[in-house]
């Protein structure tokens, strides 16, 4: 074997500059999940750059954000400072009060919810005892009942 040939053991030799006669076969291997180095994702650089941008909101998070602010409303001639959804059950409340039927089966539906989930976690009241959710019943049918007779009112002035 002359200076400038491999060897059979893999290895080469050098010139006599101390340079190799042929490039040295890589040392990375590359086969299955050994990707070679060049394709490698880059540290600090996303695989996906136009995915989902950082602190992007999903809906959930959005509208918990958005009836959590606070909003300044007057009370009894009082300025409060109260969250959205604190005005919106206010607002509820007082169209149930008034008469507004949709608005007190809504009511009554939430304050089912509620004392559904206060049951769930045992050492707490119910939000609504027997005796309220019997009266929120009556008032209801009271009002269903009132309004089929003006319905009816209304239908016979039509039709006469």
């Amino acid at each position: 074997m002359d200076n400038n040939s491999d060897k059979p053991d893999g290895t080469i030799d050098l010139l006599e500059n101390g340079k190799p006669n042929e490039l040295p076969a890589p040392t990375e291997q590359v086969g299955f999940c050994r990707p070679p180095q060049a394709t490698r994702f880059k540290k600090g650089v996303s695989g996906n750059p136009k995915g989902r941008p950082k602190h992007s909101l999903n809906v959930a998070t959005a509208f918990t954000k958005a009836i959590r602010e606070k909003v300044v409303i007057n009370e009894g001639g009082q300025r409060k400072t109260v969250t959205k959804l604190e005005a919106a059950l206010k607002q509820l409340v007082n169209k149930a009060a008034s008469g507004d039927t949709r608005a007190l089966r809504q009511l009554v539906e939430l304050a089912r919810e509620a004392e559904a989930k206060q049951q769930a976690s045992p050492g707490q009241e119910p939000v609504l005892t027997d005796l309220d959710q019997e009266v929120l019943e009556g008032i209801l049918k009271r009002f269903e009942v009132g309004n089929d007779k003006s319905e009816e009112a209304q239908h016979d002035d039509q039709s006469a």
